[in-house]
């Protein structure tokens, strides 16, 4: 199950299921085909809950902002 990381802290915010990564893939701009990190802001988090975003991944994300402005994940 892939499971996303915070990138300047290291920490774990927690596994999403396939779908959910689909979706994230989706919905966030890639540099490259190999690319697997994201900006996230609090308005990327309303995009993504605008185009559906499931609740729980929605949740997961503002968690692993942490009070923070933006922050980077990538899934592994």
């Amino acid at each position: 199950m892939p499971r996303l990381i915070r990138l300047d802290t290291g920490d774990a915010i927690g596994e999403i299921d396939e779908t959910q990564l689909k979706f994230l893939i989706d919905q966030l701009e890639e540099e490259h085909d190999d690319d697997k990190d994201y900006f996230i802001d609090r308005d990327t988090l309303e995009l993504l809950s605008d185009n559906g975003a499931d609740p729980d991944l929605l949740a997961m994300l503002e968690k692993g902002l942490a009070g923070d402005d933006d922050m980077t994940v990538a899934w592994e």
